[in-house]
């Protein structure tokens, strides 16, 4: 006989501990960062893969929208592709990642076109993308649920990166400053969805997994990265290179 499923309390509970044990802000190149540990080609690195990630979060939800029957559920769910591609030209938070990319000296158009992400990168992001096309919209939308931890690493983000290093200012860390805002609202919507839809205990060990795999996704970026540019900074072919790409 299947358990009994969780009481939605316990069941966010479950959800919640699964960010405190595995989100990627414990991960120790973010914490290199956020202390001014990082040479400028680390960060460099860090902003070049970390563009490839933001600039298919619009695709990912382009492909979720499209499986959605519910108008309700579209017209909710469209205002994150707004809030990365912005409503008009030079606007949303894909705008706002190239000029920090400006800002640590690389040229936003190379930045763009996705040239030298790092193999594990576009691994990881994809199968994101091909996950949330995939899936049942359940999963789909617990793997979002990532967003529920994202201010305390924007926050620590925003003081680290004054505090350590020149190119922070208002302009450079603006994709920070609107997450801030933005995450809340989506993680309010996409939390209280799963919590609502998830009705058996095979329902909620679904969503569990799909939070789990997404906390995965993000960490092995960042697993990629430090392999590549911190220990052993071994480059893998086709990978950013210093001094490749900048203004």
């Amino acid at each position: 006989m299947n358990a009994r499923p969780d009481s939605r309390e316990m069941f966010e509970a479950r959800l919640r501990a699964i960010g405190a044990e595995r989100y990627h802000d414990k991960h120790p190149f973010h914490r290199l960062l956020h202390s001014g540990g990082c040479t400028p080609d680390q960060v460099r690195a860090w902003v070049i893969n970390r563009y490839y990630y933001q600039s298919r979060i619009p695709m990912k939800d382009a492909a979720f929208l499209s499986r959605v029957d519910d108008p309700e559920l579209r017209r909710i769910w469209r205002s994150r592709i707004e809030d990365h591609d912005g409503r008009e030209p030079g606007t949303g938070g894909i705008h706002r990642w190239l000029k920090l990319a400006e800002g640590v000296g690389l040229d936003p158009a190379y930045v763009a076109s996705c040239r030298g992400v790092l193999p594990a990168t576009r691994f990881a992001v994809d199968a994101y993308v091909r996950f949330v096309r995939d899936e049942p919209l359940l999963s789909a939308v617990a793997a979002s649920l990532t967003e529920l931890f994202a201010p305390k690493i924007h926050a620590e983000r925003i003081a680290g990166l004054l505090a350590h290093y020149d190119f922070a200012n208002e302009a450079t860390i603006s994709y920070f400053r609107h997450r801030l805002t933005e995450a809340p609202k989506d993680v309010a919507f996409g939390l209280a969805w799963v919590l609502d839809h998830a009705q058996t205990r095979a329902d909620q060990d679904a969503a569990a997994a799909a939070l789990t795999f997404k906390t995965d996704v993000l960490w092995a970026q960042l697993d990629a990265l430090w392999s590549a540019y911190v220990e052993p900074a071994r480059i893998p072919p086709g990978a950013w290179q210093p001094g490749e790409g900048l203004a």
